[in-house]
C-alpha cells in the first residue's frame, strides 16, 4: 500500500557548475524529454543517488520552466554521504531517480515579504523572490553566510536587486541582528526564513517575543530540531485502519520502523522529520509531534503526523494506513 503517490521517474544530469565554495548547481532534465511535473516556490525533490542514499534538495529554478530543474548541493563533510557523492562522483550525462516535488514551505500571498537566508537556505527562497518580483510585490532579502565566496547566487542577487538585498559575511565581521531587522518589517508582511538551526531558532524566538500572530513567520529546516524527551515514555499501540492491523510500538523504535516490518509500505526518505515524505493522516488519538516540518498550527490540528519521528501522546493511535 502506497499512501504517498509522489511521482518517481528518471532524470538526466544535463549540467553542473560550482557556483560557490563547496556548492554545486545541478541541472536536471527528464529522461526521454517529457515535461517535468509542475511545482510551486518552496518545493523540494528527493534525489535517489546511485550509492543508495536519498537526499532532499530545494528546487531553485523557475517553476514556469517545465523542461529543466535546478538544485544546489552543499558539500557536507559530516553528512550521510549524499552531498559528497554529488560533489566527487556525479557527472553530466548520468541518470538519477527522483521523487516529487513536495512542498511543506508554501509561498502564500501577502502585500509584502521579508526573506531571511542563512547559507544554502537561499535555495527555496529564490523562486519566491522571483515570484514576488514578477507580481510587483515589495520584498527584502537578508542573506547571511560564512563568507561571500561560500554564498550561492550572492553576486546575481546583489547585482540585480541592490536596494532590496543585504548581505552579511561573518568572515568580514558582519552580523545579522534579527531583533532589529524584524522590528522594521512592515505590518502585514510575511517572513520566510531558511538556513541553519541557530538562525531559525533565533528567528522563532524574536517572533515569539514580539507577539507575532500565527502564520506570519514561515520556517524551513534542513536540520532536525531538538525534540526533547517524548511525552509518553512507554510503548503504545497503533491501529492501521486500512490494513486492519494493530501494532505495538516500543520506546526504542519508530512507528515507521514497526509499520515497515509489518509489511505496510509508506514512502520515506530522511527518517529524521525534515522532509515530510512519510506524512500520514491521523484518524484518532493525540500525537507527540517531533518533526521539523509541520507548523505549530498544523501540529495542533492533529490531522497528520510524520511517523519517522513523531509518536503517540496517548496509549493508542489510529492512522489511515
Amino acid at each position: 500500500m502506497n499512501l504517498h503517490p509522489l511521482p518517481a521517474f528518471d532524470v538526466v544530469v544535463t549540467g553542473r557548475a560550482e557556483i560557490a565554495s563547496d556548492i554545486v548547481l545541478l541541472t536536471l532534465e527528464r529522461a526521454g524529454g517529457e515535461a517535468l511535473p509542475s511545482w510551486s516556490p518552496g518545493a523540494h525533490i528527493d534525489l535517489m543517488l546511485p550509492n543508495g542514499i536519498e537526499r532532499q534538495y530545494s528546487l531553485c529554478s523557475d517553476p514556469a520552466d517545465t523542461a529543466r530543474w535546478s538544485v544546489a548541493v552543499l558539500r557536507e563533510a559530516a553528512g550521510r554521504g549524499g552531498s559528497e557523492y554529488v560533489h566527487s562522483t556525479l557527472a553530466v550525462g548520468e541518470t538519477l531517480r527522483v521523487r516529487g516535488p513536495l512542498n511543506h514551505f508554501a509561498f502564500d500571498t501577502a502585500p509584502e515579504y521579508a526573506f531571511v537566508a542563512g547559507g544554502i537556505g537561499i535555495t527555496p527562497l529564490l523562486p519566491m523572490i522571483r515570484a514576488a518580483e514578477a507580481a510587483g510585490v515589495p520584498w527584502t532579502l537578508d542573506y547571511a553566510g560564512r563568507s561571500e565566496g561560500s554564498m550561492a547566487f550572492v553576486r546575481e542577487l546583489r547585482s540585480d536587486h541592490p536596494l532590496q538585498v543585504s548581505v552579511y559575511s561573518s568572515e568580514a565581521g558582519e552580523r545579522l541582528a534579527l531583533d532589529e531587522r524584524f522590528a522594521s518589517v512592515a505590518a502585514g508582511a510575511l517572513v520566510y526564513c531558511c538556513g541553519p538551526s541557530r538562525l531559525l531558532d533565533a528567528a522563532q524566538a524574536v517572533a515569539d517575543g514580539s507577539g507575532w500572530p500565527a502564520g506570519r513567520l514561515h520556517l524551513e529546516r534542513f536540520e532536525a530540531k531538538a525534540a526533547g524527551a517524548p511525552v509518553l515514555a512507554d510503548a503504545f499501540d497503533v491501529e492501521l485502519e486500512l490494513s486492519g492491523m494493530t501494532l505495538t510500538v516500543p520506546p526504542e523504535r519508530s512507528i515507521l520502523d514497526v509499520v515497515e516490518e509489518a509489511g505496510v509500505l509508506v514512502l520515506s526518505s530522511c527518517r529524521e522529520g525534515t522532509c515530510g515524505t512519510c506524512e500520514t493522516p491521523v484518524v484518532s488519538g493525540e500525537v507527540d509531534h517531533r518533526d521539523s516540518v509541520l507548523t505549530p498550527e498544523e501540529q495542533a490540528d492533529n490531522e497528520v503526523m510524520m511517523i519517522c519521528v513523531s509518536r503517540a501522546a496517548c496509549p493508542r493511535l489510529v492512522l489511515e494506513l
